[in-house]
């Protein structure tokens, strides 16, 4: 690091995470980590920690994320959630990445290939998957030999939870004959009783404690920089861009290098950072690479700022912003360097 902006990750955290979500449903044989977009913006560095903690599957969005994890973990398997291009089947073959077959014309493009699928089920998200019986039969005798699970996502849970269940088995005619099903993600499975038929769930934003939801999860993930200049600004005085802050009163801005090109989007105008546990306001625009704050005078150069501190202000954010902590946390870019640590809280 040649800054001092980095994300800190709290490896313990991720782990106390799993575990609770572990004992709350004890009975599925297959916990799969979802780790794509970079494991929400926690860096593949985590897959030893879900590991440890018991996961037991991982679970990508793309090929490429799969082949990155690959590197340096040889046996667990892995699971493309994705569309994977005819092109490279051969690819996943040799590097034993399992696929999702999400139609009946794809599924004709992967019967000469040596490759263990999972068919996706479309039990009324219309995003991927297959939506009536008789697809799906066609589709499970085609590649009967290479099916090693089925699954679908639940879109609305828990309100549509059950409905979508009911779905799922009225498609998937041969469930005894299906090694591994899973059909909850984070949500659904801390909301839902476990049917007999389902023997695997994923996890993905329940690792890194961000859901709504009455269960004491831990913090996983904290944006960490420093004020690196402070100005006295005079009443009148503007910051920034098109001067869009005017200081009604003498006043103190601190100075903090990280912008919207570290996804800090300019919308975070408004919205608060801390600096020795307490609130204060960024202001003006926020810059490519560095936004402003009205600060007091307590706050010194080179005092340590939470740009985003916790659960809690991760929601508080994604409030501001009228988006979801998924967002916030997998918009903080790559070039915010990830520091792995295990603080135990």
């Amino acid at each position: 690091m040649h800054r001092n902006t980095y994300v800190e990750i709290n490896l313990s955290s991720i782990y106390h995470n799993i575990k609770k979500v572990m004992e709350i449903s004890p009975s599925y044989h297959y916990y799969f980590g979802v780790v794509k977009a970079d494991g929400y913006g926690h860096g593949v560095e985590i897959v030893e920690t879900l590991l440890q903690a018991g996961i037991n599957y991982l679970a990508v969005a793309t090929l490429d994320e799969a082949l990155e994890i690959r590197k340096d973990f040889k046996e667990i398997p892995i699971l493309c959630l994705g569309y994977i291009s005819e092109e490279y089947l051969d690819l996943c073959e040799n590097e034993n990445i399992t696929i999702t077959v999400l139609s009946l014309d794809y599924a004709k493009l992967v019967f000469n290939k040596n490759v263990k699928c999972h068919i996706k089920i479309d039990t009324g998200m219309h995003r991927l998957g297959i939506s009536s019986r008789e697809e799906y039969e066609e589709t499970y005798h085609l590649l009967k030999d290479k099916v090693e699970g089925v699954y679908t996502h639940i879109y609305d849970a828990p309100h549509s939870t059950e409905e979508q269940i009911d779905k799922f088995e009225s498609i998937v005619s041969n469930k005894e004959e299906i090694p591994i099903i899973h059909i909850c993600a984070s949500e659904a499975l801390l909301t839902h009783e476990k049917r007999p038929f389902e023997n695997g769930c994923r996890l993905g934003i329940v690792m890194y404690g961000l859901i709504n939801m009455d269960i004491p999860f831990s913090s996983t993930f904290k944006l960490v920089s420093e004020i690196i200049q402070i100005h006295d600004l005079k009443s009148g005085e503007t910051v920034g861009y098109g001067g869009t802050y005017k200081a009604t009163k003498n006043v103190k801005i601190g100075v903090i290098p990280i912008g919207y090109a570290d996804g800090i989007i300019r919308k975070n105008s408004g919205r608060f950072v801390y600096i020795h546990n307490k609130k204060y306001p960024i202001i003006g625009r926020v810059c490519m690479d560095m936004v402003f704050v009205e600060i007091d005078d307590t706050i010194s150069l080179h005092d340590k700022v939470e740009v985003i501190k916790d659960i809690d202000h991760i929601m508080e954010i994604s409030n501001y912003l009228e988006t979801i902590p998924y967002e916030v946390i997998c918009s903080v870019g790559k070039r915010v360097p990830r520091v792995w640590r295990n603080l135990d809280e």
